[in-house]
């Protein structure tokens, strides 16, 4: 009874998190189109589907990829296994992000629309083996005690002198490519690799030194696009030519579905399969309460799958609908205000967000509260949409828009309380996830092949390197102001 009534509040949690979608979906289609979706009822199953998978998918981590992470890097720690801690965090890394559908979807797009110039799975292996190597750095961060916004400023100014050299084509991919790397399945996973490290080793805060892993596997990744980018563009064969888009599927939704339902077994198998082998074969240990973590990881999956299926059945044939709308009405003002208000909307649902949240305001009771924490990310993504989508509309360069953007955030670090930064650019990371990916990059190319004189593999990529960055922005600023104005904080509270 316990666990039933815990499931029925994650799930009426999960169903105020999806109202802000409504609101926006009926605003604009009763104030703005004056019509109404042609299948309701589909809308709202959809949606109750997608409600069931996030609460399913929360209780699930905190059965299972929570616990075992911490439990993980604690056994490392007591064990002087520190050697064996690296490749850990490399193997994680490079599992999770190979087999991510958002990487997978990216890549074959960008081998696409480049007429077979980039290369999909090259691309995927830069892009892994880039979240891998910068797990190795960044648990040595939490090791040594390194601050993380010197390692952040220092990389984004890489990053940054980059994007001088680095050919057009590549720049708005390489920064989606960051935003991409962190899904809903392995950012819990990262995440509790460094909060468990953190408590671990005695002079460490959960706060300042437990998260950030999460960061700097979206910074490093646009690093190692960005030299692939230069070594293609200048050094390398044009490739054969496009991939052919995907045919439809006609064996039926049944089959459809077990497809769909392989796909996320093969997105979690490797990740299990790194855990499962430095549990057994390399620390020699057993699995700690196996039917719990059987069960949560079952849950996670279950859950993962009914709120990709809810998303498609309800929310992505509606958002992609309404999109194609608006470019055809050829408003600006009313494109701006979708994207800002469709990005608050999806960003308030992402599941990852919310269990980052509640992670963070456990770990400084009193300091960072959940909700509160969501609603400024989703503000900074809004925001972050918006920008990027006026960029489209007035044609300006992909890099100077972000250059300035990322310029803001590393200044902020300067000003920042410390133990706020590591967790403003995680939070970056969570937003670009399974609900805010499809709906913005299909925005992106939509706009890009409407608007006159705009290139698709130019200007539609983009928008996720935007809806990355301005939460972070936004996250410093708020605790900025609130260490500035302390009385705030206690009227808050």
């Amino acid at each position: 009874m316990e666990h039933l009534g815990r499931f029925a509040r994650e799930f009426l949690k999960a169903l105020r998190n999806l109202l802000p979608i409504v609101a926006v979906v009926v605003l604009f289609q009763w104030l703005v189109f004056r019509s109404m979706p042609d299948d309701p009822l589909t809308l709202v199953a959809g949606l109750l589907i997608v409600a069931v998978g996030i609460a399913l998918f929360l209780f699930g981590l905190d059965l299972s990829i929570f616990p075992v992470g911490k439990n993980l890097a604690n056994q490392f720690v007591r064990r002087g296994a520190l050697g064996l801690l690296l490749p850990f965090g490399f193997a994680i890394g490079f599992a999770a992000s190979v087999a991510e559908p958002a990487v997978i979807a990216i890549a074959e797009q960008a081998q696409l629309v480049s007429d077979g110039r980039i290369n999909g799975l090259a691309l995927r292996f830069v892009i892994a083996g880039s979240v891998g190597l910068v797990l190795v750095v960044g648990i040595l961060r939490v090791l040594r005690g390194w601050p993380v916004h010197w390692l952040l400023i220092a990389g984004y100014a890489v990053v940054l002198s980059l994007t001088y050299v680095a050919p057009a084509e590549i720049i708005g991919l390489a920064y989606d490519s960051g935003g991409v790397t962190t899904n809903i399945v392995s950012v819990p996973l990262i995440a509790a690799i460094g909060l468990g490290l953190a408590n671990s080793i005695r002079g460490r805060s959960l706060l300042s030194d437990g998260f950030g892993l999460v960061a700097l596997s979206v910074m490093v990744p646009m690093i190692g696009v960005q030299l692939y980018g230069i070594w293609v563009f200048r050094f390398g064969d044009i490739g054969a030519g496009p991939v052919a888009e995907p045919a439809e599927n006609p064996t039926g939704w049944v089959v459809g579905m077990i497809l769909g339902l392989a796909s996320m077994i093969r997105e979690v198998l490797p990740i299990v399969a790194v855990v499962l082998f430095f549990q057994w074969v390399v620390l020699r240990r057993r699995l700690a309460h196996p039917l719990r973590v059987v069960t949560g990881f079952a849950m996670v999956l279950v859950g993962l799958y009914a709120f990709v299926v809810g998303l498609r059945i309800g929310l992505f044939p509606l958002g992609t609908l309404m999109a194609e709308q608006l470019i055809a009405q050829g408003v600006p003002a009313m494109i701006l205000l979708f994207a800002l208000l469709i990005g608050f909307a999806t960003t308030m649902a992402e599941p990852a967000l919310v269990a980052i949240g509640e992670q963070a305001q456990a770990a400084s009771p009193g300091k960072v509260g959940a909700v509160t924490l969501r609603v400024i990310v989703a503000v900074g993504v809004g925001l972050g949409i918006g920008f990027g989508v006026y960029r489209i509309l007035t044609g300006g360069p992909f890099h100077y828009f972000i250059m300035a953007a990322y310029a803001v955030a590393v200044v902020l670090v300067f000003f920042a309380p410390r133990h706020i930064i590591g967790l403003a650019f995680d939070l970056g990371g969570v937003t670009t996830s399974e609900v805010t990916v499809p709906l913005v990059t299909a925005l992106g190319i939509g706009l890009a092949a409407a608007v006159e004189g705009r290139d698709v593999l130019i200007d539609g990529f983009g928008l996720i390197a935007f809806a990355s960055i301005f939460p972070v922005i936004a996250v410093m600023v708020y605790a900025m102001v609130m260490e500035r104005f302390p009385r705030l904080r206690k009227e808050r509270t």
